[in-house]
C-alpha cells in the first residue's frame, strides 16, 4: 500500500502557504514580513546525515530535535550547531535585528555565524553542508570550530 504522507519539501511549502495567509490575515506588512524569517522544522533524519528542503528565500530553519539551524544568506547555505559555542546554551534569532545571540550571556553572531561581541571566544559552529538536488544535507558528526580549523570552517557552506 502506498504511503500517501507529504514529503519535507511538500510540507515546508504548505508551511510557508499557510503563513503568508495568516500573516496577511493580521494585517502584516511586507516590512514586517522581512522580519519574520524563521521556520521551525521536526527532525531532518536519522543518522549523521540529515536532510532539509532548501529554503526558497533567505532565513533561519531551526530544527531542535537534530539541534541545527540552516540558513541561507546572501547566496549562501549554512549549517551550524544550535548550541552557543560559549556555555552551549540554545541560541536564538533575532529577526528584526537579523542576527543570532544566546540568551545566557547574550553573545551575538551575524547570519553567517561569525562573532560579533560578547563573552564566547569564536564563531558559531559549523556543520558540513552540501546540496543535492532541492535538499540540503547536513552531517551533524563533522562540526567545524573556527579556532581549530579555520578553513575547514570557511568550507563549511554551499553556494546557490
Amino acid at each position: 500500500m502506498p504511503d500517501n504522507k507529504p514529503g519535507p519539501r511538500r510540507q515546508f511549502l504548505q508551511m510557508i502557504g499557510c503563513f503568508t495567509i495568516s500573516a496577511a490575515a493580521l494585517g502584516l506588512s511586507a516590512t514586517d514580513l522581512a522580519a519574520l524569517t524563521v521556520t521551525i522544522v521536526d527532525g531532518g533524519g536519522a543518522g549523521p546525515e540529515h536532510r532539509y528542503p532548501v529554503p526558497a528565500a533567505d532565513g533561519v530553519t531551526i530544527d531542535k530535535t537534530g539541534q541545527v539551524i540552516i540558513v541561507r544568506y546572501q547566496g549562501h547555505l549554512y549549517a551550524f550547531n544550535l548550541a552557543c559555542p560559549h556555555q552551549n546554551q540554545m541560541l536564538r534569532w533575532l529577526p528584526k535585528e537579523n542576527r543570532f545571540q544566546c540568551p545566557k550571556h547574550e553573545s551575538k553572531y551575524q547570519p553567517t555565524g561569525v562573532f560579533m561581541n560578547g563573552r564566547a571566544t569564536r564563531n558559531m559552529d559549523r556543520l558540513a553542508i552540501r546540496v543535492e538536488g532541492g535538499e540540503i544535507l547536513v552531517n551533524v558528526d563533522k562540526m567545524f570550530k573556527s579556532d581549530q580549523d579555520p578553513s575547514g570552517w570557511a568550507a563549511a557552506a554551499a553556494a546557490i
